[in-house]
């Protein structure tokens, strides 16, 4: 990564601006035009550096849903699976790990009935079962990830 796509990961993970022009006010923050900012935020996703870049929402005080899901699939379906997890648009990223449940992912829906629709239709569309862990408990743990 150039300085500049490390600038922006960095500056970026504290919050952005809400503003009628928050690239401008983020980017003016950062030492960059509003221009490279986009440009860089653009080659950081097409080089899947960042997996999204967008806001992060409370669900369950918007009136939805989510869930800590977890898969125990077999190495050689592992890639097929994670891309038919990852397709839908409720599913807000997901990860390997080194454990019996394997694939583990994130699942935030607008409205709490979906999470089981959408869940079941995981399970129908990979053929493996999903482990579905609701949060019992919040706890908030801030985490900034400097490059």
């Amino acid at each position: 990564m150039n300085a500049a796509e490390k600038a922006i990961i960095n500056g970026l993970q504290g919050g952005f601006p809400i503003c009628e022009r928050p690239f401008q006010v983020a980017a003016e923050r950062l030492g960059l035009s509003e221009e490279a900012l986009i440009e860089g935020l653009r080659g950081l996703l097409e080089a899947g550096i960042l997996s999204r870049f967008g806001p992060m929402y409370h669900a369950e005080r918007l009136g939805g849903a989510l869930s800590l899901c977890a898969m125990q699939v077999p190495e050689e379906d592992f890639e097929r699976v994670a891309a038919q997890v990852n397709a839908f648009p409720e599913v807000a990223h997901n990860y390997a790990r080194d454990h019996a449940l394997n694939l583990w992912f994130v699942l935030a829906t607008e409205k709490p009935e979906r999470k089981d629709e959408i869940l079941a239709a995981i399970e129908r569309v990979t053929g493996f079962s999903v482990h579905d862990m609701p949060k019992i408990t919040e706890y908030f743990v801030g985490l900034r990830l400097e490059v």
